[in-house]
Parts: C-alpha cells; sequence; structure tokens
C-alpha cells in the first residue's frame, strides 16, 4: 500500500470531474473503489468532503488515501486489435484538439461492475492523451467528443458546464408527447423502479420526478419538439436538454405520457408500435461548440441502423429538423 499523498492540482487539469482526475491518476484503481473513497470521505479536496461530479480547480490540494500499488494483473489492458480498428472506425470528426465518434447503442462509455469492455478503455488506440468530455448512456447512440489533451478538455469541458454547447436528440416515441411542443422542467432524484408494467428490472435505480427541496434533488430543463407522427401511436421528437442530469431526457418524455420507444426502464403500459426493435430509439443527433475567433463547430452523427427501420417502419421522412428552440423557452 502506497501512504497518503497531499496532491496539487495543476492548471491542465481545471475543469475536471475529480472523479475523472483521479482515474487518470491511478488507472489500476477499480471504479467501485473510487466510489467508496468518495463515499467515505477519504478522498478529500482542500479538506473537504467531495462528490465524484465535482470540478476541480487549480492549486486545489486532493488527499489521496493509502492505495494498493499497481500488479500486472490491475494495470490497464493494452488495447486489443479488434477493439483498435473499432473504434477508429467510430471517428466521425477529428482537428487537432478534438475527436469526435458516433457512438454505437449497447456499449458502455466508461467501465464498472461487469463492464470490462468500453469507450473509455478504447481511447489510447486513438492517440495519447485522449480522453472523454462527456457522457452518453449506455444504449444511447450518436455524438460522443473526446479531447486529445488536458488543455482542450478543459475548454471543451467549460462550454459543457456553461451550457454553451448544443445537444440535439433524436428519439422515437411510444406514443405522441402532450403538448407536441414545448418546454419541460421540474425537480429529479435518484428512486426505484417499480413494477407498475411488469418491469424485469423492478428495483433497479432510476431517475423520478421529485418536488424542490427533496433530498438529491436537481432541477432539470428539456426543450422538445414533435417533428412527425405515425397517428397516436409514434412521433419523431427532437430534444435540446439544457441541463445534463442523468437519464433526463427519458424520464422528461415519460412525464409527458410518451416514453422513448424500447426504453426497458421508463416505461408505459402502451404496447410498443408495431414493427420496432426492442431497444433503445435515443440519439445524440448532433453536437455544436462555440469556437473563439471562429464559426462555431457542428458535428453530425447518422442514425443507428435499428432508428433507421425504425423511420422506414413509420414512414417518417428523414430529414434536418429546423426547429426555433428560442422560441420554445
Amino acid at each position: 500500500m502506497s501512504g497518503v499523498q497531499q496532491i496539487t492540482v495543476i492548471e491542465t487539469d481545471a475543469g475536471s470531474r475529480l472523479d475523472r482526475w483521479f482515474k487518470r491518476q491511478f488507472p489500476h484503481v477499480a471504479h467501485g473503489r473510487v466510489e467508496k473513497l468518495l463515499r467515505t470521505g477519504q478522498l478529500r479536496v482542500d479538506g473537504k468532503r467531495a462528490k465524484g461530479n465535482l470540478r476541480i480547480e487549480a492549486g486545489q490540494i486532493i488527499r489521496i488515501p493509502p492505495l494498493p500499488e499497481p500488479t500486472h494483473q490491475n494495470e490497464k489492458a493494452p488495447v486489443s486489435g479488434p477493439d483498435k480498428s473499432f473504434i477508429r472506425g467510430l471517428v466521425i470528426y477529428e482537428d487537432a484538439d478534438l475527436l469526435a465518434i458516433n457512438k454505437p447503442a449497447g456499449i458502455a462509455v466508461q467501465g464498472g461492475t461487469n463492464t470490462t469492455r468500453h469507450i473509455d478503455g478504447m481511447l489510447p488506440a486513438l492517440g495519447e492523451g485522449c480522453r472523454l468530455v462527456h457522457r452518453l448512456d449506455r444504449d444511447t447512440s450518436g455524438v460522443l467528443l473526446i479531447a486529445k489533451s488536458a488543455a482542450s478538455a478543459k475548454w471543451a469541458g467549460r462550454a459543457f458546464q456553461s451550457r454553451r454547447a448544443e445537444k440535439i436528440y433524436w428519439g422515437i416515441t411510444n406514443g405522441v408527447p402532450k403538448p407536441n411542443a414545448g418546454e419541460i422542467k421540474g425537480y429529479m432524484a435518484k428512486g426505484r423502479l417499480d413494477n407498475r408494467f411488469g418491469n424485469i428490472h423492478e428495483g433497479k435505480e432510476v431517475m423520478e420526478a421529485v418536488r424542490h427541496g427533496a433530498p438529491g434533488a436537481k432541477h432539470a430543463r428539456t426543450l422538445y419538439q414533435t417533428l412527425s407522427q405515425a397517428g397516436q401511436r409514434a412521433a419523431w421528437v427532437s430534444m435540446m436538454p439544457l441541463t445534463g442530469r442523468t437519464h433526463q431526457l427519458r424520464l422528461h418524455m415519460q412525464l409527458l405520457g410518451a416514453p422513448i420507444a424500447g426504453d426497458p426502464k421508463y416505461m408505459t403500459d402502451r404496447p410498443m408500435p408495431g414493427g420496432l426493435e426492442t431497444r433503445l430509439h435515443l440519439h445524440a443527433r448532433s453536437l455544436t461548440l462555440p469556437r473563439e475567433g471562429q464559426d462555431p463547430l457542428t458535428i453530425l452523427a447518422h442514425l443507428p441502423k435499428h432508428m433507421q427501420i425504425a423511420f422506414e417502419t413509420l414512414a417518417f421522412n428523414l430529414r434536418e429538423d429546423e426547429v426555433d428552440w428560442e422560441g420554445l423557452q
């Protein structure tokens, strides 16, 4: 075991999430162990308890408790040949500072319990120093931004943190949102899935709508516009999250009476539209980043196969959405 360490945050790491910074410094420490260190207060910032999503600042002192020494068994495994080809084939944008991939549905962005194959573990195949700027759910496809250095991660991360990064998601919903356009907002917090719809995931952690002041409550805002619909069975909905809460879009669509088709957690008793695969139909379609002295950068990701099939089955005319987002607020 190592001794207690006191590490000062350098300028190029400012703006990083505490948990991601820790994993870069100590990649041999399992994700669950990091969460426990945070939960028990052993990992501290300027002498105070902290959460994993804390954005650290230059000059802060991070207390690192005694840790196991890295061994050959728990060092990060090299990226396999097939995985190198896999992630390189996902790249849809690259410049001197950034990369973007079109993440497939079904693969995790980061590791966790029983998750050994994930995007974060494949990043060395894209170049030394590559790191995630944000995340997507395992079953959500689409634009995932990757920084090539700590400096580029810092400015890109700040664009997300300040909500200057514009994210547009496309979803196929089970039913039609009511009203069919506008803004949905309120507080949400972690809860447990019940068994109202015979859900095999009963007891799993989900997000739920709560009142202001409830334990763990965080405010969430989403703009949305129904672009097309197949009667009352299904709709193509464009969504812009104005906050970045876990499962925000999935919960908000359920609250509007039209959950994302194929969602195993945020459900309805309405049967799935016929002809659609039982997979989550949610896609991060585009990401727009402001750039100092340059035009904004917009990155588009093509739909995954199961959503292409849904568009054809439901006779939705695939086109770019032209939504007046300011008019919806």
